[in-house]
């Protein structure tokens, strides 16, 4: 049997029909759509295509089964969780299989994909046993206060394409750590990672109607049904910032809890006194995991004059190397990215830099193959007008803009509506303090390309988000506190 037999066995594996209360069942419409992969244009699978009756029906069991499930004990979610890691991590190469196939990355991303989607499933099972509360007196000592915290209810989670198995665990994790039932929409681009993901939960133990996941071609079909219900008490979402202000929008209906991970225009930031050879492996992180196409992608590279020319040329060297191709082919270091308008986004913002004189060091062009490819780029002489420095591009191209001092460069980085994470390279521990103060996102990096850790809350401000997924507060956007006053009788 050969490996493309192989993988297509798997894929044949995967449940294709909507999970709701503990079964797959087909949409109620009856209608499918296909699974593409980016590499091969191929279609995979046929998925049960759902809509606002499917959707009606997932967050009336999930609000039926809120009760029940709060009332679990900790260490059952724990254990529970637990054994849904353990499963994760012995099927990790059938898992990455599944991730490569719908999603394009090389097999090597994905095999870490599932070592980091199943770490929040692991951290959450800890953090299952250790949700506190409070005991204290008044200030007069007449009252006493006493501060407990409950699940916050039935939640709305809606996942991208671009990490769809880790999203779906930095959300399910500490839902479910909390007491929490779900409505899931992953993305249809990508949903094969999420039934397998929903398998897995229910061989591990998770009850019937705890997690139930409606995929549709149309999203607001199935979201907006579970917005405006009154049954959904907290809504999670990675995404656009366009559709994240849409969901508050709508979450201001009924007042639901909002933790929202939106749009991102990370500044990485390179200074003279930098170790060059470690800016140029973190820009390699940082530009190039999940080919770019990562929210927190380096997506402006600011670099010191002095060294500017040096850095460029070192990165070109590097990304010109990349070998770009199938992911599941051996030696794939650049997959395909996710679909045809993809690549035509990133082909015109790269045709707009360079008809503002920016000059191409290597790459530059779609390549011409089936899939859907486009050459990792490296781009000098950029104008700060540019579109691709005012929008994500989400894909293998870096733009490099000199600089002169900090205070230029700060002002520089924050010159951006968004502010999910910046990159610094410095060795300079007081600069480095100054930056963490000085640049306006939620997460910085000094000296590394990867700030993605489930033990680290992440997020961002301004318009790249509200709220955090992961670390300790992570289970704290599922909860909420409760309050109770008892008059203190003293002798």
């Amino acid at each position: 049997m050969t490996a493309a037999t192989d993988t297509r066995d798997l894929i044949a594996s995967v449940p294709t029909d909507l999970f709701i209360d503990g079964e797959w069942v087909p949409a109620a419409s009856g209608r499918r759509c296909d699974v593409i992969n980016p590499a091969t244009e191929a279609v995979i699978a046929s998925i049960a295509d759902g809509g606002p009756q499917d959707a009606v029906r997932a967050i009336d069991v999930a609000a039926v089964t809120q009760h029940s499930w709060a009332q679990t004990a900790p260490r059952a979610r724990s254990e529970i969780l637990r054994r849904a890691y353990e499963l994760m991590m012995d099927r990790q190469e059938q898992l990455a299989t599944i991730i490569t196939a719908e999603m394009g990355k090389p097999l090597a991303e994905a095999r870490g994909e599932v070592t980091y989607a199943a770490e929040f499933f692991r951290w959450f099972s800890e953090e299952a046993v250790r949700i506190g509360g409070d005991a204290t007196l008044s200030g007069d000592g007449n009252t006493r206060i006493i501060v407990t915290k409950a699940p916050v209810g039935p939640c709305v989670l809606v996942t991208p394409w671009n990490f769809p198995l880790a999203m779906g665990t930095r959300k399910i994790g500490p839902a479910i750590a909390a007491g929490c039932t779900m409505v899931f929409k992953p993305a249809h681009l990508t949903p094969l990672s999420s039934f397998a993901l929903a398998d897995i939960l229910t061989e591990a133990g998770l009850p019937a109607g705890v997690l139930n996941v409606v995929c549709s071609s149309d999203p607001g079909s199935v979201v907006e049904p579970w917005m405006r219900s009154g049954k959904a008490r907290k809504v999670s979402f990675t995404g656009s910032t366009a559709v994240g202000v849409r969901l508050l929008e709508q979450a201001s209906e009924h007042v639901m809890r909002s933790s929202m991970e939106l749009g991102g225009n990370a500044p990485f930031i390179v200074f003279d006194d930098a170790d060059l050879d470690v800016a140029v492996e973190g820009a390699m992180v940082a530009k190039l995991r999940n080919m770019g196409e990562a929210c927190t992608a380096a997506n402006r590279m600011f670099v010191q004059r002095g060294v500017a020319e040096e850095f460029a040329r070192r990165l070109a060297a590097r990304m010109s190397e990349l070998v770009v191709g199938d992911g599941m082919t051996d030696g794939t270091q650049v997959g395909p990215m996710i679909e045809p308008k993809a690549v035509d986004k990133v082909t015109s913002l790269v045709a707009d830099a360079t008809g503002r004189g920016a000059r191409v060091v290597c790459g530059g062009e779609p390549l011409e193959s089936a899939g859907y490819f486009y050459a990792p780029t490296v781009l000098t002489d950029v104008d700060p007008a540019s579109d691709l420095m005012s929008q994500e591009i989400f894909g293998p191209v870096a733009p490099i803009i000199p600089f002169d001092d900090e205070e230029q460069v700060v002002r520089l980085a924050n010159d951006t509506p968004w502010g999910l994470v910046g990159y610094a390279f410095t060795q300079d521990v007081e600069r480095a303090f100054r930056l963490q103060e000085s640049i306006e996102v939620g997460m910085l990096g000094i000296n590394t390309g990867l700030v993605s850790n489930p033990a680290a809350p992440f997020g961002g401000i301004k318009e790249s988000g509200l709220g955090r997924e992961g670390g300790r507060t992570g289970i704290e956007e599922f909860l909420e506190l409760r309050y109770l006053a008892m008059p203190r009788t003293r002798r």
